[in-house]
């Protein structure tokens, strides 16, 4: 008896360290997402844009402590629509295989690259205060509430939708609440001509950028690795090996067909393709990084870095301005994760696959539309032009991220 529980402590320790090991890689990624966008603005608006991703992180933290996480999990019933709220403190439940500790951070950091993926799509002419204001919002109600419905045992779930570390319920829906924050907000000055031309704005630092890629790459691992939840049996450590191939291998396929597709279309290997390219296959693997074999999960990473960069083509040419390429990446990227996961699952199917992604989609992208407009016609959501031209560092931080090089262009 002795010697059983000593095993089971010992799991259960184990278990939670990985849990948060796992969820200290993902935090991590807060970094890349910080590193990558301030790669991929101009230097103006640099601090800005660090401004946001540090604030966000610490607004998720709070919020989904205080009202997301029990709203996504306590006291809910199974296959419903409307969560109930309980109590996070005091229920640990016995017999558990990792403290809800553990739980706790490993998910609160998802909720947080939601909200990054926001950041970077709505960045250079968004007013600080009012982004904040509406990250308060996504990560305290509009995320919890599809959380519930997918991994929190809601209606999705019982559906037989299948999304094991996001796809469509992190990346799809950071897409969807940023899409609708552009098409209220509009593209940046100078972006677009009066006769359909479209302008380049290059970003201020491709080695900031490339540096976030590697970091947000780095961190996936956590990402999807964690979201097998074990690893203290021989199947549990088997299955995030084989997580981890597969996640890598994507990323990296994807990055080869971003490159490919550059280099065939136009001639040159574009380095900001390239980096989403990379990300483009991160984020359609892990809708299911455990299923796929290697090759297939090269595969999806191939299609991915290639539809990646079509999608940001084809959203320039609609004049649905994303600075970093954010909404197709993890949104257009993330819908392609989840309709191929029953190619390599035999408990998924299509039907439940695109239930959840439409539910997810509508309900993200409304929610939001809803709360971007009573923002817009309230406090305001864009800055005036003459600020826009100026640059958010000076408009909205009062300091410039390179002081010695300041420019207005």
């Amino acid at each position: 008896m002795e010697l059983t529980t000593t095993v089971t402590e010992l799991r259960y320790a184990l278990d939670t360290f990985f849990f948060l090991l796992s969820g200290a890689l993902v935090m991590w990624m807060a970094a890349g997402f910080a590193m990558l966008e301030a790669g991929l603005v101009r230097s103006k608006n640099t601090t800005e844009i660090l401004t946001k991703n540090i604030c966000l992180y610490a607004i998720a933290c709070t919020m989904y402590l205080i009202v997301g996480y029990n709203i996504m999990y306590v006291d809910n019933g199974e296959g419903g629509w409307l969560p109930s709220i309980g109590m996070l403190i005091g229920t640990q439940a016995e017999g558990a295989d990792h403290s809800l500790e553990s739980d706790f951070f490993f998910q609160v950091v998802f909720v947080a690259t939601a909200m990054s993926v926001v950041s970077g799509a709505v960045a250079e002419r968004m007013k600080l205060a009012s982004f904040l204001i509406f990250s308060v919002v996504l990560t305290a109600f509009i995320y919890p509430v599809e959380g519930y419905w997918t991994w929190g045992g809601g209606f999705l779930s019982e559906a037989g939708f299948s999304d094991f570390a996001g796809s469509g319920i992190v990346h799809m829906a950071g897409a969807a609440a940023a899409l609708a924050g552009v098409l209220m907000l509009g593209a940046r000055k100078g972006k677009y001509g009066k006769n359909g031309e479209i302008y380049p704005i290059p970003g201020s630092n491709m080695p900031l950028a490339t540096l976030g890629t590697f970091i947000l790459w780095f961190g996936w691992f956590g990402f999807n690795g964690g979201s097998q939840l074990m690893v203290s049996d021989f199947e549990n450590a088997t299955a995030v090996g084989q997580i981890f191939l597969n996640t890598n291998a994507a990323a990296a396929a994807g990055a080869i067909a971003a490159l490919a597709v550059c280099k065939t279309t136009w001639g040159k290997a574009d380095l900001t393709m390239i980096l989403n390219g990379a990300l483009a296959g991160l984020v359609a693997i892990t809708a299911d990084p455990l299923s796929p074999s290697p090759l297939a999960a090269v595969g999806i990473g191939v299609i991915a870095g290639a539809l990646v960069v079509f999608s940001i083509v084809g959203l320039d040419k609609i004049k649905i301005d994303d600075p970093v390429g954010a909404i197709s990446v993890h949104g257009v990227c993330g819908i392609f994760g989840l309709m191929v996961v029953p190619f390599s699952n035999a408990d998924a199917t299509f039907g439940a696959q695109l239930l959840g992604a439409v539910v997810i989609f509508g309900w993200v992208f409304g929610a939001s539309l809803a709360v971007w407009a009573v923002l817009k016609y309230t406090v305001g959501i864009r800055v005036t032009e003459e600020e826009e031209l100026a640059g958010m560092d000076l408009h909205d931080c009062g300091i410039d991220a390179y002081p010695e090089f300041v420019s207005v262009k």
